[in-house]
């Protein structure tokens, strides 16, 4: 059978655009020296060296990491700054050392500021309130207590006894 050009130049296309995705989603090992840079709130997979049997978070308060199956790693932006992880082997050996750089969101955040007050939103597209780390204490412990209380109410755990229209 003779696969006319045209449409063998499109599933060319295809295919090498589906490779692209999938490298987008898994972060190959970054070369030495590079940190992997990851947005607060949210996640990035990486691969890690086969034989690693333990990981090391040097601040679990920057980023947490989980490992899953298949050489994998969940590296989850927790607080803003730098830290590292290490994997090593079952023999305690480093297999691999690698900063982490945790930075803040820089799409669809709008900051506002009243003198030394800070809020922070998320404008996707309506602009609702976003609880970031270094927004005004009152303002963030609202902002988390609404949230606290909704995420109780889904899960069918809150006492029903809540404030209405707060």
């Amino acid at each position: 059978m003779v696969v006319p050009v045209r449409r063998h130049g499109r599933a060319l296309r295809l295919s090498a655009m589906s490779l692209f995705c999938l490298a987008a989603v898994v972060t190959a090992l970054p070369a030495a020296g590079q940190s992997v840079a990851v947005v607060l709130d949210q996640a990035k997979v990486m691969r890690i060296p086969e034989r690693t049997s333990t990981v090391v978070v040097g601040n679990p308060l920057i980023a947490d990491v989980t490992v899953q199956t298949g050489g994998l790693v969940v590296i989850t932006g927790k607080g803003y700054g730098v830290t590292n992880f290490i994997a090593l082997d079952n023999r305690g050996n480093i297999l691999l050392e690698q900063l982490i750089e945790v930075r803040g969101p820089e799409d669809h955040v709008v900051v506002v500021y009243r003198g030394v007050e800070r809020e922070s939103y998320s404008c996707t597209p309506k602009c609702e309130r976003r609880i970031t780390l270094g927004d005004t204490p009152d303002y963030f412990e609202a902002a988390l207590t609404q949230t606290g209380r909704r995420d109780e109410q889904a899960r069918g755990t809150g006492t029903g006894n809540e404030p209405r229209g707060r």
